[in-house]
């Protein structure tokens, strides 16, 4: 009897199994975005590496102070293209970055990295 239903549910169990891999595929694409440089960032970008350019600021009509940070949520797991804008105009840009690896970007008066 528990030989039956053994094999009764293993194909079950077989194909439950087989879904959970494909859950883990997702990934959490929340990050810091952490100003540790000397000036005010006044437009933040961050678009998927397929698109031609960059088209919205992020921080919309708000600034990121020195020693400020904000967390951003990327809507999909490909690689992104990063942009901070300084309020001299100086920007900083990233490009290709696994958006499933990192949880911050972090801007110095050296430039960006994400980590």
């Amino acid at each position: 009897m528990l030989r039956r239903l053994a094999l009764a549910i293993a194909p079950a169990v077989a194909l439950l199994a087989a879904s959970v891999p494909a859950r883990a595929q997702r990934c959490d694409t929340r990050f810091d975005f952490i100003n540790q440089s000397s000036r005010t960032v006044n437009e933040f970008y961050f678009d998927r590496s397929s698109r031609p350019d960059f088209t919205r600021d992020e921080l919309g009509q708000n600034v990121l102070p020195p020693g400020r940070q904000m967390r951003f949520a990327a809507m999909y797991s490909e690689p992104y293209d990063i942009r901070a804008v300084l309020d001299n105009g100086r920007r900083f840009d990233l490009y290709r970055i696994n958006i499933c690896s990192i949880t911050r970007v972090v801007l110095t008066d050296q430039g960006l990295s994400a980590k």
